[in-house]
């Protein structure tokens, strides 16, 4: 017995020595196949069980538990039904909704965004989740293409809403503010109304017309169209990245600390979908604040975080405490986390397991780094691959498509080398698409990959696997970057910029700036003819037309925009050269938020811009 005791001790370390990510491997696809098996038995479900219906077991199961701690104010999950009853009964009174109907919601992070989405879900309606950031024409298209017949916004976002409002009274569309009276003609109060309103159950038999196909919310997300497009997040979807939390190990004991925005799918789906599948609890946060970030943890006992990799960079340059360690958080779910802020980041405040993921809201295939590999988003795993097929092809960074083999057909990467995601197409894992755009949900898919008939989602990601069989995110390509967190579409930049007297021109893309996650926003500019660089009207209009993460900080004057053969803007160049002064002779500008003007890039200014004296 003693030999056969010591011989399994010895296999298990020569197993662990020749396959070091076995135990993990192992623990992943269990993980995997549990998380599937709880969507298969709700896909099977008959009636449907939604999300709503999981929050109401645990309504019945512990109602006194604490579902939302915002500021110094905790709603118990009844105290959270009994607020979203009454706010049900107010809109099916006063706004005449009916099952099907969508109400696009402009509401910062607070527990009244929460209440409004489980009222307008148990009515039977949708939620259009818009980005408090957008303005003007973006904000009005990004609710006119959800087809919501009404708009709640908050108090604090009112003057946005009145930039639009005309346009929202031609539609016939209802605005309601979340206050007690209002001055403003064409928009009603809400608040008092929901104060009247009674907190009186809501019969299930109205959203009776709920399935797996109906849309549950539309999550915004920039492309290559220009303007946002409406991501349609089914129930089945949002069920989907509500069980992210169970695949990372969370429990019902955790306590959730959300302090990215609601209007996205991290917020929304993986944080309050997430605690609302596993029963657990919440800290509301309105915005990020690292100064206060550690702080709030303790106070709230927190042991879950999410982030996104430039939180994380200002957690790091914060000034360093005694009490750093000093927390209960024992794990983090995010993405977009640089390998040398990893490194700080535990170093630092101590062993917190780090969840890094790949996902994208209207995607198909995502991926976890389970065993916590620095640096990595995921590992290749072969029940991961067997539930969600994908595949990472080879690319043409120059002509900007999957290379082709002479039958046609594309062909997976080798480790080392860089290949772009795609995602097959199946019954069990849909691409639903984007609402009224029909045109760009079919350039999104690519059809004949592998085979005659198949078909694939193009994430428009590039990846590299290594020899252990880690998933590295490389960049994206088309039309789009990333800053502050946001994807930008560079057409919807192009757009704008192209509205200026002086501007004949512009070609717009994004660089890198050493310290910062993702790429920062840029534009080489031609002049029209006799017409001067207007620094102050340039910065008047890019603020007015575009939130603070779209804006490009430089800005490069060109004689020509270099174009292609088919007379697509040529970016690869422009990119590779980035902003140095020294490198570049024609004349460069930065957005100077202080002066409230662009002005000229000087080499002192760059290497202000480097040291991190000089704000982005």
């Amino acid at each position: 017995m003693f030999w056969l005791l010591v011989s399994c001790v010895l296999f298990l370390f020569a197993l662990r020595f020749r396959f070091p990510y076995f135990i993990t491997d192992v623990q992943y696809g269990y993980r995997i196949l549990l998380v599937a098996y709880h969507a298969t038995k709700i896909r099977k479900s008959k009636p449907f069980h939604t999300l709503l219906d999981r929050f109401q077991e645990h309504v019945q199961k512990h109602p006194d538990k604490a579902f939302i701690r915002f500021g110094d104010e905790t709603y118990t999950y009844a105290e959270t039904d009994r607020r979203s009853n009454k706010i049900a009964r107010c809109l099916l009174k006063h706004a005449d909704l009916h099952a099907g109907d969508s109400v696009a919601l402009l509401v910062g992070n607070e527990p009244m965004f929460m209440w409004i989405w489980l009222a307008l879900t148990k009515i039977g309606c949708s939620a259009a989740l818009l980005n408090y950031n957008i303005r003007s024409r973006s904000l009005l298209h990004c609710f006119s293409c959800s087809g919501a017949k009404a708009l709640i916004a908050s108090t604090e976002l009112q003057d946005a809403v009145e930039e639009v409002l005309p346009a929202l009274r031609e539609q016939g569309v209802t605005v309601y503010i979340l206050t007690d009276s209002v001055n403003c003609v064409g928009t009603e109060s809400l608040t008092d109304k929901i104060n009247q309103a009674s907190d009186e159950p809501i019969p299930a038999d109205l959203r009776a017309n709920i399935t797996l196909k109906s849309v549950a919310v539309y999550i915004y997300t920039s492309g290559t169209t220009g303007l946002p497009k409406a991501g349609l997040v089914t129930h089945q979807r949002l069920w989907a990245m509500s069980l992210f939390q169970l695949l990372c190990g969370v429990t019902s004991e955790d306590v959730l600390y959300i302090n990215l925005p609601l209007y996205h799918s991290a917020g929304f789906c993986i944080g309050f979908g997430g605690c609302i599948e596993r029963g657990s609890s919440i800290v509301l946060k309105s915005k990020f604040s690292s100064s206060q970030f550690w702080d709030d943890c303790r106070k709230y006992n927190v042991t879950l975080i999410q982030y996104i990799g430039e939180t994380m960079r200002y957690l790091c340059n914060t000034p360093k405490r005694f009490s750093d360690p000093v927390h209960n958080v024992r794990m983090a779910i995010g993405n977009g986390m640089r390998a040398d802020i990893w490194r700080t980041f535990i170093s630092r405040f101590g062993h917190i397991e780090i969840k890094e993921f790949y996902g994208a809201t209207e995607g198909i295939t995502g991926f976890l780094n389970f065993p916590g590999k620095i640096g990595a988003v995921g590992r290749l795993h072969a029940v991961h691959k067997k539930v969600s097929p994908f595949a990472i092809v080879k690319f043409d960074q120059e002509r900007g498509e999957p290379v082709r083999n002479a039958d046609g057909f594309c062909t997976e990467v080798t480790k080392g080398e860089t290949g772009l995601l795609l995602s097959k197409i199946t019954q069990t894992h849909p691409f639903i698409g984007y609402a009224g755009d029909q045109k760009q949900t079919e350039k999104t898919k690519l059809y004949h990959v592998f085979e005659k008939g198949d078909v694939y989602f193009n994430s428009g990601d590039l990846f590299r696997i290594d020899n252990d069989s880690f998933v590295y995110f490389q960049d994206r390509v088309g039309d789009t970057f990333r800053w502050k967190g946001e994807n930008v579409s560079t057409n919807e930049v192009l757009d704008i910029l192209t509205m200026v007297t002086c501007i004949e021109q512009a070609n717009v893309y994004g660089v890198t700036v050493p310290g910062h996650e993702g790429r920062i926003g840029m534009a080489a500019v031609k002049l029209k003819d006799d017409q001067q660089f207007d620094c102050e009207c340039f910065f008047s209009h890019v603020t007015t037309y575009l939130p603070s993460y779209a804006r490009p900080r430089f800005i490069r004057i060109k004689n020509e925009i270099d174009t292609t053969g088919t007379y697509k803007y040529m970016k690869a160049k422009l990119t590779e050269e980035g902003f140095n002064p020294a490198g570049i002779k024609e004349p460069l500008f930065v957005l100077d938020e202080t002066m409230k003007r662009y002005r000229p890039l000087t080499q002192e200014t760059y290497e202000s811009i480097l040291e991190g004296h000089f704000r982005l």
